[in-house]
């Protein structure tokens, strides 16, 4: 229990109004790595496909435009183990500074990368190349910046304080297709294709330069401070990780499956879907998206308190039956319904508010089942090592369970419902957490 009082109190002379600061600070951190990372899968169906991959077939120029798009995730395990293997030894604070700048950096020269069209194949390879550095900054930003908010919580606030980083996602995704909407109703198509989307990659640099600022007059954690104090930090992080918290760390990645399928499935494969495959404007879906980000904004904060009164779990678990089932309403109004107000609502209820209850508590969860002193290579392994499977794959699986579907949507609701099952199922399992 010792691990509990440690994570959950903060020092004598820190305030309500230290620890909110703090959680503003991770925000608006996390606010600029979602947007960089998201921009990227938001243009992935509307641009990179056609001019990183012409390869004169649809069906396989969007396959290999998301295979890029899935490597994003594939390197997040790398980053989280790297940087939680430092934070955990070192601190907290000065790995975000270092994550905020691989991030920024690499978006910014994907808006100033030549098209296949100029430099042939070298365009997908540098393509590709930034998109693993995003992968690896994103890997370990997402839980430093959570460790800051949890660990200066209150110990009955964890759950809203350790959200405040999750809705920095909602956040980037409703700049980031906002920004992708406003483009593409504003200007010409060609004009988009030539130098819109562009614009929207090299703008993320305005946002590291405030995101750096802030995290600059961040200080390190008083939870990390007792452990570093006490000469009880890790040796190798990562090994106790797997090795006394093997359990955990399973439970965990079953758990996290549902949110990476249910995001995916309706921020980034939605795109291709609705656009491509129904005909819907693409301004049209990229506002129902943007809408849904905006609504996510709110109800994750809402979700979380909840699990701070009636129990993580019980949220969590809830919530991932709930989005597991709702596939098969949505899907039906995407294929049958024909209007477009309805689309955009079903988007809205499935991404902006029942997913809040999976994303929202999902952050302190996580954190409470490791230690202090093993939190942040626990949370990057549990959260970024599931995002292989749950995230990265998820546009290439949707795709080609429509494309063996001819075209019809029910064999994705079948793969949603069974994944919110699975991970309704790992979260009755947990049992201790720190």
């Amino acid at each position: 229990m010792e691990a509990v009082e440690i994570a959950g109190s903060l020092p004598t002379d820190s305030s309500a109004r230290t620890a909110r600061s703090v959680a503003l600070a991770s925000l608006i951190g996390t606010t600029v790595e979602w947007y960089d990372f998201f921009l990227y899968g938001t243009i992935t169906g509307l641009v990179f496909d056609k001019l990183f991959f012409p390869t004169g077939n649809a069906f396989v120029s969007t396959m290999l435009a998301y295979t890029v798009y899935a490597v994003g995730f594939a390197t997040r395990p790398l980053g989280g183990v790297i940087f939680g293997h430092f934070g955990d030894r070192h601190g907290r604070k000065p790995l975000l500074v270092l994550t905020l700048s691989i991030m920024g950096v690499s978006t910014f020269l994907i808006g100033l990368l030549p098209t296949y069209a100029t430099i042939g194949v070298w365009a997908p390879v540098c393509l590709l190349l930034l998109r693993l550095l995003q992968g690896i900054g994103l890997g370990g930003e997402w839980g430093g910046a959570v460790l800051m908010a949890f660990e200066y919580a209150p110990r009955r606030r964890r759950g809203l304080y350790a959200s405040y980083p999750q809705i920095g996602l909602a956040v980037g995704l409703c700049l980031s297709s906002g920004v992708v909407a406003l483009l593409t109703s504003s200007m010409s198509a060609e004009a988009f294709m030539q130098w819109g989307w562009r614009a929207a990659f090299m703008a993320s640099i305005v946002l590291v330069g405030v995101g750096m600022f802030i995290r600059l007059r961040v200080v390190e954690t008083p939870a990390f401070t007792k452990v570093r104090d006490s000469h009880t930090v890790a040796r190798v992080p990562v090994k106790e990780v797997f090795g006394d918290y093997r359990k955990n760390v399973l439970l965990g990645w079953g758990a996290r499956y549902i949110d990476g399928v249910i995001f995916n499935t309706y921020a980034v494969f939605a795109l291709t879907y609705l656009i491509g495959v129904l005909h819907y404007s693409k301004a049209a879906v990229l506002s129902a998206i943007t809408l849904a980000a905006f609504v996510l904004i709110f109800t994750i904060p809402l979700a979380s308190r909840l699990s701070d009164q009636v129990g993580r779990r019980r949220v969590f678990g809830w919530g991932a039956l709930v989005c597991g089932l709702s596939a098969w309403p949505v899907f039906a109004i995407f294929h049958y319904s024909q209007s477009l107000g309805a689309v955009v609502g079903a988007i809205v209820i499935v991404l902006g508010v029942l997913y809040a209850f999976v994303y929202g508590p999902e952050a302190a969860l996580f954190c409470e089942l490791f230690d202090t002193r093993v939190r942040y290579s626990g949370i990057s392994v549990v959260y970024q090592i599931s995002g292989i499977v749950s995230s990265s794959i998820t546009p290439l699986v949707a795709t080609t369970l429509l494309h063996y579907g001819n075209q019809q949507p029910w064999w994705i609701a079948i793969y949603i419902t069974c994944v919110g099952a699975l991970s309704a199922t790992c979260t009755s399992l947990m049992r201790r957490t720190y």
